[in-house]
């Protein structure tokens, strides 16, 4: 009985929490405030607005308030020219900070060069920021940031699902545009992980049911997209990464590791698909002879013994690479950032027991993003600013955004798509996104409207300065390439 009484009591508290938390959500609210940086070299103003804008049900109600922060520069008399972005990160389930505070926002995260987290935790500004020559808007899906469901009878399945998202997601970005005044200026979508997904699903969305033409897509790490790849395709296209992050940690053989990383890669690309696919194809018929030359040629690569990779069957997974590759010195490495190392409790196992790269991260974004919202943007609220959200489950049936972003390619002229990948990246690899650009356009007849930038870093690759200053000069020069000149018309 006293248990009972126990689980009643917590009942009551949480729905008591719960209850008090939407009592204090406003669903159309914002707050402006006013800032100074300075950004390649040029003083310049800018105003951020901070707020809620609500989605509505078929009848007009609001059901859910979704969370922003729009970054305008100042003194700019016609925006009909200047390109407004539309950011998303990833999970899904997770908020839009890691790309406003620590890549193309004006505020910068306190790191190190390569990405690792200091104290004191904080910000500062950030003088490569892309709000010299864009304004940005970050938003952040129900149930991430302190974006919530405004009443517990509200159906949570019409958000969380792959075209759920897209279509509520699609109305929001349609009355943004609309609120500020921005439907003659030309549009982009940026999105990461997870985001890539949904901003190839927005894309087609918007051109065809809200008849909002984008002029481009950037894609940061992307996921498959929906693009099947099943068999020995889906095993061999990780062994570029594999090799990439092996010579990072200096444990190839000295006739590739005296090369340089962008030297190898080719090499390795070319042997995935001549020689690595049709091996893995051909199976338990391949003969021993040719399964121990292609297993040497593996460990060349990678810098895992050929034992192991005939143990498996030719293909190691991530997982056990992760836990292999550095285990004779007691280190794993990161899945999102094979750069950074961790050190397990047993060196046993065929799986790190935790992600070394995401721990550090967090480190860094969590006191960050709360100390601003509430001290730089003067955004108080009680709601717990959720990193990472409770989204799940979620729906990933009928995963067609690929495609859908292709077929929003072929009838929009003005529509390009940048993919920004690190090669470290061991969750959203880089030849798997080269991958996707091949199967969306198989006939190869797009292919000047597809652009592919790469970094020496990870998941997040402008964590790293190097990397976050040219990424962002690489979304300058997109911009530049993808707004026509005046009277340059949308026509093949």
């Amino acid at each position: 009985m006293k248990s009972l009484y126990l689980f009643i009591g917590c009942l009551i508290a949480l729905s008591w929490q719960s209850l008090s938390a939407q009592m204090h959500i406003n669903p159309d609210t914002a707050v402006v405030t006013q800032h100074q940086t300075t950004i390649k070299g040029v003083a310049m103003s800018y105003h951020a607005t901070t707020g809620n804008q609500p989605v509505w049900d078929e009848q007009g109600n609001p059901i859910a308030a979704v969370n922003y922060t729009y970054y305008e520069r100042d003194g700019i008399k016609d925006r009909s020219t200047r390109p407004l972005v539309i950011s998303f990160n990833g999970g899904p389930g997770t908020a839009s900070v890691w790309m406003q505070i620590a890549y193309t926002g004006p505020v910068l995260l306190n790191l190190d060069d390569e990405g690792n987290p200091v104290q004191p935790y904080g910000l500062g500004n950030n003088p490569y920021s892309i709000l010299d020559v864009a304004d940005i808007v970050y938003v952040n899906p129900v149930n991430t940031g302190y974006s919530r469901i405004l009443n517990e009878n509200v159906d949570r399945k019409q958000f969380f699902g792959v075209n759920e998202d897209v279509t509520y997601l699609a109305k929001w970005i349609t009355t943004f545009v609309t609120r500020v005044n921005r439907w003659t200026s030309p549009k982009y979508l940026i999105g990461e992980s997870y985001g890539t997904t949904r901003v190839s699903g927005l894309a087609q969305e918007l051109q065809s049911r809200h008849q909002l033409f984008l002029n481009g897509v950037v894609l940061v790490s992307p996921t498959e997209l929906g693009i099947r790849r099943d068999g020995p395709v889906d095993e061999a296209l990780t062994l570029p990464y594999m090799a990439a992050t092996a010579w990072y940690h200096k444990v190839l053989p000295n006739d590739l590791q005296q090369k340089d990383l962008l030297e190898i890669l080719p090499e390795v690309e070319q042997f995935t698909i001549d020689t690595y696919i049709p091996a893995l194809a051909w199976g338990g018929h391949l003969s021993a002879e040719k399964r121990q030359a292609i297993a040497c040629q593996l460990a060349h690569y990678t810098g895992v013994k050929a034992e192991k990779f005939l143990e498996y069957g030719l293909k190691i997974s991530p997982q056990i690479f992760w836990k292999e590759l550095l285990r004779d010195k007691g280190y794993t490495i990161g899945r999102l950032d094979s750069r950074y190392r961790g050190i397990d409790l047993l060196d046993g196992g065929d799986r790190p027991e935790y992600n070394s790269e995401l721990i550090s991260w967090e480190h860094s974004f969590t006191p960050a993003i709360n100390w601003y919202m509430r001290n730089e943007l003067n955004y108080k609220t009680d709601l717990e600013y959720y990193l990472f959200g409770p989204v799940h489950p979620w729906n990933r049936d009928g995963d067609n955004t690929g495609r859908n972003l292709m077929k929003a390619v072929a009838q929009n002229p003005y529509l390009h798509v940048l993919l920004q990948s690190g090669y470290y990246d061991g969750a959203c690899d880089y030849f798997n996104a080269k991958y996707n650009f091949w199967q969306m356009d198989k006939s190869g007849k797009f292919q000047n409207r597809f652009f592919f930038k790469g970094y020496r870093s990870g998941h997040m690759m402008y964590i790293r300065k190097e990397d976050m200053i040219q990424a962002n000069d690489d979304l300058r020069e997109f911009f530049k390439q993808t707004t026509p000149k005046p009277m340059q018309p949308a026509a093949y």
